[in-house]
């Protein structure tokens, strides 16, 4: 098949993939035999749809291809054969004997006799090596796998440090020599290598992402019954007992910031060390025994060393005055930690500053509206305890269930400034959880009680939604989320009973039983997929589980917890790899993938006997409840380097001030305040995506751990860092394409290791960093040159032109989300390119009108926001080739174009300096507002008005050539403006950093500066003597500027000669200058600022 099929079956499994034609995909991947979709495979290997899983792998491999092709089939076949004898359906037994397995006589004949003469047993578990049959496989199959490694070793030690099945290790000998490896042990001969399976995942464009899990009620709503799969018998030579298909495919997942997602192949050497059958006539034989020993270090997830990202280093340690109960950190500044305690006070703290920001001691905001049982219940008792606090999604409002009937509402402003929104009287007696979710695009509370219900109310108003009733005890917990569109809660009661609701009247959907059968709460993993629960029972019997969501049951138990749990364990999830939980006076750690307990921490000592913990979002701090009132903040590397920046600085109010959302509670600014699903804040927040300057869609789930803004220390005098020399930061010139004038358009591709430019003359340049010594991870770096990339055939990703100049058309382009293909114009026809082999996969919408700004859906990547230069915006579907609507309220061509998918609306802007919001369900228009130009500044006919969004969704960036402005989306309003002085050159772009804590602006003169986003105050300028050589032509200068999409200091500019620089501050520095000083204490009054050539203060640039 030609490299132009392939390429094109690649992209038809890629659209089918995101319209979620699920079979039809699976069926192309295995008729085409291109992509082997690992998870699709290990899915249906779990569920035991054995047809399925081997027709599936017949479209890559035959059972004669080789021997591991041999004995994954035989694997297969065997599971089948012992389910029939289970179920005791002989005929259906003796047909797959005959039709399946007995080709397997002829290469073992022993053996085929041996899984024959099951036939004639009454029960086949009578058979010694299948005893075990349903029976811990997994731990099984890890120590056979162990044990296997460790006898290839020439020196095997008694007590063997053996990290993971991933590698095969080998005992060091005495003098430290290294043991030769097993491929090529001279005792052994060498291991011929496996074959049948082709290399995947380097052909892209098509990017495997994890199947969508069927809608979880869907399995829950009957009893199903699950099949209990053989397990594999710890013994023997016959082959009933050897690894199993699972344990033979396992492969080291790439991190998700890898953007080729490489399984391994057949020919590789670790897979063929790892894959021996047990039993088949060919191979060496080995005695196999199960060690008695335990692999702490093993990990079945990715193939990263798990402990060191793990935060288990006590990094600060504070008194909050009485014993936590309940922990939270804030949503998006991480340093800022919510806790309540056991009489009823709730604190703030800034972590990395070790100040206490607020302290407020529980009292009923008004008694006269409380129901007569709580004033009562006051009274005779006024003792209260706080159960659970949490924060709302986007961190603008946080919740405090309290042990008595009553839930409070605050909203947060940033800094210490709390203030009081809601009191609810939820429940008859004590309020056990709070959790906050947006079912129909509305904020929620949900709460539930010792009455036996949950219930939700609305976040703005307090008003009662909902009122779940079925629970027979006390409802403990509520863990609200969605999946495919259908929104629902799970609630836990302390008779061990799971129920779940959806937003109806109709009662509950299901009714399992929680292992521990009391106390018991759930949590999913941050990206949504999987499910999990922590319980105790009564008797102190602890228990976390992940569950199989589609049947309803567990799917595995995690391992480690102390025999008698004292009191109730609490546990947490983070980064989509861990499980962590409070037990036996320390912290336990679990990877996902692997029920063994991965490590314990004791954090120096003086926990209780079942702390209180809580990670931040990032997973980079860990809160750990303390003895004496105490509270341990335990970090990974990246969060000590996170708190050391506060390290002796006070906390500065105004860190916050203008980043977090302000409750203002209309329709659309309460859908903002659910960024993400918000069952547990931080465990369910996908991540967040950036619509950017160039009509990109970030994901910032591999935007490193960052420091919002920092503080600083007032006493210092403030001094604007002004970069003069090359010497003072790190900068690189990209290398030359001659055939390029200007640089009209640039952007970062989404995985960070690679540059797009579109140049003027309609070409563009891709720049590819590759992985070296000096560039271990291959991402984008000043400290490197990159490749001016080109496919083997030459040619060049060229748009269609018109008659006109192509210089004076209005370049354009948006890039896929998996940096596969890209969409640009340049005045002519849009065009669709293949980012791998440079070609032109189709063109459409030949002008008039041209094209000049291009947008993709955050949800669909199907559906395209075109601006046109006759001043409309035409909501285009590719896939079925139709504009959908076309958007008409300005008056000039359009000129920028961002989406929230927070809020679901569209923001415009055009050359009329306008900018317009639309909903993106209806199109309609919501509000429109034209720039507030400087008095005296004209600008010029063509001057572009660009939009971006800030991280939180609610806030966007407006460039013009006169000023810089943060805009709130919902009422429109110009909340910060920065402008240059009369005198100033103008501004030519400007975007935020990934993290949206700083502005990057370019201006016509070659000045590059910096800004703090928060208050738009300059921090940073860098002069064009850093870049320019003193020979170049005053004429040049930079159009347009990008930000890495994952490290937030890092920034490349396009420049009028063709010319593109990376910059990043020296490792020294390891920023752009620092923060001014706040005037009065506050950043949220700054006025606009104007700029001339002076330096002295923060007035000028």
């Amino acid at each position: 098949m030609s490299s132009l099929s392939r390429e094109l079956v690649f992209l038809i499994l890629q659209f089918l993939d995101e319209e979620k034609f699920k079979e039809t995909v699976h069926k192309l991947e295995q008729e085409s035999g291109f992509f082997f979709n690992m998870k699709y495979f290990e899915d249906e290997v779990h569920n035991g749809n054995w047809d399925e899983v081997e027709k599936y792998l017949s479209g890559f491999t035959k059972v004669d291809d080789n021997r591991y092709s041999m004995k994954i089939f035989f694997e297969i076949r065997k599971q089948k054969y012992l389910e029939a004898l289970d179920k005791h359906d002989r005929s259906k037994a003796v047909d797959i004997l005959v039709k399946d397995l007995k080709v397997f006589a002829t290469f073992n004949e022993e053996l085929f006799k041996e899984i024959t003469q099951l036939l004639t047993l009454e029960n086949f578990r009578e058979n010694e090596q299948l005893s075990k049959y349903g029976d811990t496989k997994l731990r099984t199959l890890i120590n056979q796998s162990l044990n296997w490694q460790h006898q290839l070793c020439k020196n095997p030690r008694p007590n063997p440090d053996i990290k993971t099945l991933f590698v095969d290790h080998s005992c060091g000998q005495p003098n430290g020599a290294r043991a030769p490896s097993p491929a090529n042990n001279p005792l052994l001969g060498s291991l011929p290598k496996a074959g049948g399976f082709p290399p995947l995942g380097a052909h892209g464009p098509f990017q495997p992402t994890p199947a969508p899990v069927p809608i979880p009620l869907a399995g829950w709503m009957s009893n199903a019954t699950t099949v209990t799969h053989p397990a594999v018998s710890e013994g023997g030579a016959i082959g009933l007992g050897g690894p199993s298909i699972t344990a033979a495919l396992k492969h080291p997942r790439t991190p998700p910031s890898n953007p080729s997602v490489e399984y391994p192949s057949g020919d590789s050497d670790h897979v063929s060390k790892r894959t021996r059958p047990m039993g088949l006539s060919t191979e060496v034989n080995l005695p196999v025994n199960i060690l008695p020993v335990t692999f702490p270090g093993h990990s079945h997830g990715q193939a990263l060393n798990a402990p060191d990202d793990l935060p288990k280093n006590v990094a600060r340690t504070l008194n909050q005055g009485s014993s936590p109960m309940s922990m939270d950190f804030h949503p998006v500044q991480q340093t800022v930690l919510l806790v309540g305690t056991n009489v009823g006070d709730i604190g703030l703290w800034e972590v990395g500053s070790r100040e206490r920001l607020v302290l407020r001691n529980f009292k009923v905001w008004d008694l006269n509206q409380c129901s007569m049982p709580l004033q009562a219940a006051l009274v005779k008792d006024p003792g209260v305890s706080v159960n659970r606090v949490i924060w709302s999604p986007d961190g603008s409002l946080f919740g405090v269930a309290y042990s008595r009937h009553i839930v409070q509402i605050y909203s947060y402003h940033g800094g210490d400034d709390i203030r009081q929104h809601l009191e609810i009287d939820a429940h008859v007696g004590g309020v056990n959880d709070l959790a906050f979710s947006h079912p129909n695009k509305q904020l929620c509370v949900i709460t539930c009680g010792d009455d036996k219900t949950i219930k939700v109310w609305d976040a703005a108003t307090g008003t009662k939604q909902y009122t779940f009733e079925g629970h027979e005890a006390p409802v403990y917990s509520v863990c609200p989320h969605y999946k495919e569109n259908i929104q629902f809660i799970f609630s836990t009661a302390l008779d061990g009973k799971i129920k779940a609701w959806l937003y109806d009247n109709l009662g509950s959907r299901v009714d399992y039983d929680a292992p521990g059968r009391w106390c018991t709460t759930m949590a999913y993993s941050a990206d949504g997929t999987r499910l999990f629960s922590c319980g105790t029972s009564k008797d102190g019997e602890s228990y976390i589980v992940e569950w199989n969501e589609s049947e309803g049951a567990v799917k595995r138990t995690y391992q480690g917890f102390r025999k008698r749990s004292f009191g109730v364990v609490q546990f947490d999830t983070t980064k989509n790899r861990f499980l962590a939980a409070g037990d036996d006076f320390s912290i336990k750690f679990w990877d996902m993938d692997n029920v063994q307990l991965l490590t314990t921490v004791d954090a120096d000592g003086g926990l209780p006997a079942s702390p209180r913990i809580r990670f931040n979002k990032d997973g980079t701090l860990l809160a750990v409840s303390a003895n004496e009132n105490g509270i341990k903040i335990l970090g990974n590397p990246d969060g000590v380097r996170l708190l050391r920046t506060f390290e002796n600085l006070s906390y500065d109010a105004s860190r916050t001030s203008e980043v977090v959302t302000k409750p203002a509670m209309n329709p659309i600014s309460v859908a903002a305040a659910a960024a993400t699903s918000a069952g547990l804040a931080d465990r369910n927040a996908s991540a967040v995506a950036i619509s950017g300057m160039n009509g990109d869609a970030r994901n910032l789930g591999d935007v490193k751990p960052r420091i919002t803004e920092e503080s600083n220390d007032k006493s210092k005098i403030w001094k604007l860092t002004e970069i003069n020399e090359p010497s003072q930061c790190r900068s690189l010139r990209l290398p030359e394409n001659m055939r390029v004038t200007k640089i009209s358009r640039l952007i970062y591709t989404n995985s960070g290791n690679a540059i797009l430019a579109l140049a003027s003359n309609a070409i563009h340049l891709l720049w590819k960093w590759q992985r070296n010594d000096r560039n271990s991870i291959s991402k984008a770096t000043a400290s490197v040159s990159p490749q001016l990339w080109q496919p083997t055939s030459g040619i060049l990703m060229t748009n269609d032109v018109t008659d006109t100049s192509p210089e004076e058309a209005v370049p354009c382009f948006a890039l896929s989300k998996n940096d596969s293909y890209v969409m640009s114009a340049s005045g002519g026809k849009i065009s669709l390119f293949n980012m791998m082999t440079f070609k032109t996969m189709t063109t459409f919408m030949p002008p008039p009108p041209a094209a000049t700004f291009l947008a993709f859906h955050p949800q669909d990547n199907n559906i395209i926001a075109i601006g046109m230069d006759d001043s409309t915006i035409q909501i285009y579907n590719v896939r079925v080739d139709e504009v959908k609507s076309k958007l008409k309220g300005h008056s000039k061509r359009i000129t920028g174009l961002a989406f929230s998918h927070v809020l679901n609306v569209l923001v415009s802007s055009g050359a009329d300096a306008q900018v317009c919001v639309w909903n993106s369900d209806g199109w309609e228009k919501q509000k429109s507002r034209f720039l507030q130009l400087p008095a005296g500044r004209t600008p010029s006919s063509q001057s572009d008005t660009r939009v971006q969004f800030h991280q939180d969704q609610t806030h966007f960036l407006v460039v013009h050539e006169t000023q810089l402005a943060i805009f709130e989306t919902t009422k429109l309003e110009c909340v910060k403006q920065w402008v240059p002085r009369d005198s100033a050159a103008p501004i030519s772009h400007a975007t935020f950093s990934c993290d949206s804590q700083l502005v990057y602006a370019s201006f016509l003169d070659a000045t590059v500066c910096v800004f703090s986003a928060a208050n738009l105050r300059l921090r940073c300028r860098i002069n064009p003597s850093v870049y320019l050589p003193a020979n170049v032509s005053s004429n040049v200068q930079p159009l347009v500027i990008a930000a890495h999409p994952q490290e937030p200091n890092q920034f490349a500019l396009g420049l009028s000669d063709g010319a593109v620089h990376v910059f990043e501050p020296l490792e020294s520095d390891g920023k752009w200058g620092v923060p001014p000083p706040v005037e009065n204490g506050s950043a949220s009054s700054v006025p606009a600022t104007q700029v001339g050539n002076s330096s002295s203060d923060q007035a000028q640039r």
